[in-house]
Parts: C-alpha cells; sequence; structure tokens
C-alpha cells in the first residue's frame, strides 16, 4: 500500500475521534465567549510545557534520522516557543507564571507519547502521526484564532502561536509521505504506523478534554 492510501486510510478510521476534537465544547465556549481570558490561561501554560518537550523530542528526531522534513519542524516548533509569550501575556499570566504552571497530567500526555515516538518509533510512524494529527490541531489553533480576534479583541501579534500551527506548509503532507514511502520500502510494519496517529490523536483529545473538564 502506498503512504497516499494508507494515510487517508487512518484517516477514516480516526474520523470519528477528529469529529470530536474540531467540534470541541472548549474552542466553542471560545467562540461563544463564554469564558474569560484570565481562564485560558491553563491553556498557554500547558502549551509552553508541550512545546518546550516536544522541541526536544525534534531534536532528537533530527539526531536520529536527519534531513529536511525533520528539522523543518523543529524550526516550525522554535517558532512556536518564541511566539508563546504575547499569548500568555494576553491572558494575563507572567514570565513567572508561565515557568510555574502546575500542569495537569492529561494535558502533558501528548507531549509524553510524542518523547517516546523520538525514542524508539521509526521516521515513517512519527510522520504518520505527524500529517494526521497536525491537521485537527491546526483547523483548533485557526478557530481560537478567529474567535480571540474577534470576540476578545486580541491583536494578530497575540495570537501568533495559533496561527502558526493553522497556516502549515503547502508541501507539508507531500513530504510527511515521502518519509512514509520510504519507510514502508524498508518494511515497516503498516500496523505500526497506523498504532501512532491512533494513540497522538487519542492523546490530543485527552489535552482538549482535560482543559474543559478543568473549567468547572
Amino acid at each position: 500500500m502506498k503512504a497516499t492510501q494508507l494515510v487517508e486510510s487512518i484517516r477514516a478510521d480516526l474520523a470519528p475521534t477528529r469529529d470530536r476534537l474540531v467540534e470541541h465544547p472548549y474552542v466553542g465556549a471560545v467562540q461563544e465567549k463564554r469564558l474569560q481570558l484570565d481562564q485560558l490561561r491553563p491553556f498557554a501554560g500547558e502549551q509552553f510545557q508541550i512545546i518546550s518537550s516536544d522541541l526536544r523530542s525534534v531534536a532528537q528526531l533530527v539526531g536520529r534520522f536527519g534531513g529536511d522534513f525533520f528539522l523543518d519542524v523543529l524550526s516550525g516548533e522554535r517558532a512556536a516557543l518564541a511566539a508563546l509569550p504575547a499569548l500568555a501575556t494576553a491572558f494575563g499570566m507572567t514570565g513567572a507564571e508561565v515557568l510555574g504552571y502546575e500542569s495537569l497530567p492529561g494535558c502533558q500526555a501528548y507531549a509524553a507519547f510524542m518523547a517516546w515516538l523520538a525514542a524508539y518509533a521509526s521516521d515513517a510512524e512519527v510522520s504518520a502521526a505527524f500529517v494526521v494529527n497536525f491537521r485537527a490541531w491546526g483547523e483548533n489553533c485557526g478557530r481560537l484564532s478567529r474567535a480571540l480576534r474577534a470576540g476578545y479583541g486580541l491583536s494578530g501579534d497575540s495570537v501568533s502561536f495559533l496561527d502558526l500551527f493553522a497556516e502549515t506548509a503547502d508541501d507539508f503532507e507531500e513530504r510527511a509521505l515521502a518519509v512514509i514511502d520510504a519507510g514502508l520500502l524498508r518494511g515497516v510494519p503498516e500496523v505500526l504506523i497506523r498504532r501512532a496517529p491512533r494513540f497522538l490523536q487519542s492523546y490530543e483529545l485527552l489535552f482538549w478534554d482535560t482543559l474543559y473538564g478543568a473549567l468547572s
């Protein structure tokens, strides 16, 4: 099976999870302006720890596999970490508060699995996880960015962290598929390539579920 067909099959299997992600009530609450900006501080605090961890994970992938694909993902993580303080400030958090934020275990499961992938998985498994999950994450980031600008008056600079994820490079999927195809040719088992995005997308949903549950 070619990577294109495999990824489409994975997306079809994970459609129920993706639907829950892109219709998540946490994002809906922001769109409907039912939350105060200070209630969104955990989002920034959790993302600081996730991106800080993912930056190390992707650097490990670069060390293991090399290649422009993972280098570009690493550059994206660096840009996101640099853009996050403006969002945290808009939510009323100081730098010290971001650094001292106590994370919720359910929110950090994603980063923990990303670290596992970086240490143990093949490049094909990781690329499949990225290409499947980044789309839903990007859609939610885009929805949050638009809602924060329209409903809360945040500036473009304040939501640039979200916009970075909402606007993936045009050739991102093509390049990820090339990595998956190479892995399939080497004999990476299809079952493993399917498992990685299934787990990562489930942990993505757990992130949003945990944030939403903490509101009450």
